[in-house]
């Protein structure tokens, strides 16, 4: 299952929330505000920027939204 770490004031996350949901693509949403999430950002990402993916199941972890909704496209 994709993960996307989110914060809600930034508007790149929300693109890449509206093109999951308008393909019907479940994901689990991490909103980095919780102090828990923005920890599991730092240990998978490497930096507090968001949009973030993590694909767990192909081993993928990105940041860039358009980069994001690339890949996505080719699963």
């Amino acid at each position: 299952m994709l993960e996307i770490f989110t914060m809600d004031t930034c508007p790149y996350c929300h693109k890449v929330i509206d093109y999951l949901k308008s393909k019907g693509i479940e994901f689990i949403q991490r909103d980095v505000n919780l102090p828990e999430n923005a920890q599991m950002l730092m240990h998978f990402g490497g930096k507090a920027q968001v949009p973030f993916l993590m694909d767990k199941d192909n081993k993928v972890t990105m940041y860039e939204s358009d980069k994001i909704i690339e890949y996505v496209q080719k699963l």
